[in-house]
């Protein structure tokens, strides 16, 4: 199967996602019933922007050519892939680069997010019997070439111990923050609020710190992340909300609430569903180079860096933990 074949059916795929077949509706709906934090709206948006970003045609091939992937590898590499199950179909970027790379995908999805990553695989299984060479899964990872694996800081420890003498990417805890200087618009925070909000805050790219100077207003804020009053009616977000409010209450802890989402001042860049810490600052400069050294950080947003409303609109060449995957592949 040589590379513009790879490319022909990864597109097809993308056309297939966003044609939202009755086949494809039903997957989506199953794969809520068993997560209840992979809500419609939410799925809907991660694999559109896999299609739109990851699976144009055009897109895919430019991004090949970066790497001068030959048509063929004379001996692939089998690759095994350990998926991360926070937000719907998180881990399909890393498929994809074993895929494009000419090498072959062992998968274990997470038991959160299975039903969504199986179906597409499937789908391609059912436009090219060849793919079940290429793409299979297993519950246990033994004996392959290399691996890719993405979990808690927890979880590493294990991911290095079994993979650790064989080529690997390991990947930990991250997060994203925001930078901001007190003139935004009610517009830019309204696309903060995404960032903030969008899959419940359980992304790596999902904001769950913001920066903020001395005596900043924090009302405006407060009032742009009003901005999905729904999830307040889920009771996994309403949960979380109730217990975390509590723990400040009763801790005696200064916090702001607009009844949807608490702020609380707090140095850790990571904070709970349904909670934004907030830390002050004094020299932007300073802050940017402190926290782009920070192995925790996955995105700075904020004005001259990644635009406000677009941390989760990740292109192809934007690689978690700042590793080149592909690189990585091509390296093998």
């Amino acid at each position: 199967m040589i590379l513009q074949e790879r490319i022909g059916l990864l597109s097809r795929l993308g056309q297939y996602i966003l044609s939202n077949t009755p086949d494809w509706q039903e997957v989506k709906e199953r794969a809520y019933r068993e997560n209840q934090w992979f809500v419609p709206e939410f799925i809907n948006k991660a694999s559109e922007q896999i299609a739109q970003s990851f699976l144009d045609e055009d897109n895919l091939t430019a991004w090949a050519n970066q790497y001068q992937i030959p048509d063929a590898l004379s001996h692939p590499k089998q690759v095994g892939i350990v998926m991360a199950g926070n937000i719907p179909l998180v881990g399909f970027h890393d498929f994809l680069c074993v895929f494009v790379s000419g090498n072959i995908s062992v998968i274990k999805p997470s038991s959160k997010d299975e039903v969504l990553i199986k179906h597409l695989i499937a789908k391609l299984y059912e436009w090219d019997v060849r793919i079940q060479n290429w793409v299979s899964f297993a519950d246990k990872l033994k004996g392959l070439d290399a691996y890719i694996a993405t979990g808690s800081n927890n979880s590493s420890r294990y991911f290095d111990y079994y993979f650790g003498k064989y080529p690997h990417i390991i990947r930990k805890n991250r997060t994203s923050v925001a930078i901001l200087d007190g003139s935004e618009s009610q517009e830019t925070l309204s696309l903060l609020a995404d960032d903030v909000l969008q899959y419940f805050g359980l992304g790596c790219r999902n904001v769950t710190q913001v920066y903020v100077p001395e005596n900043y207003d924090f009302q405006p804020l407060l009032a742009a992340l009003k901005k999905y009053p729904e999830f307040i009616d889920y009771h996994k977000y309403k949960h979380n909300y109730d217990y975390h409010l509590a723990l400040l209450i009763m801790g005696g802890k200064y916090y702001m609430n607009n009844d949807l989402m608490v702020l609380t001042e707090n140095a850790s860049p990571f904070s709970p569903v349904s909670q934004l810490h907030f830390a002050y600052y004094q020299n932007r400069q300073m802050l940017i180079e402190q926290l782009q050294k920070d192995e925790a950080i996955q995105c700075i947003v904020g004005m001259g860096l990644i635009p406000f409303g677009h941390a989760q609109t990740p292109g192809l060449s934007d690689y978690a933990d700042g590793i080149d995957t592909m690189e990585f592949l091509t390296g093998l």
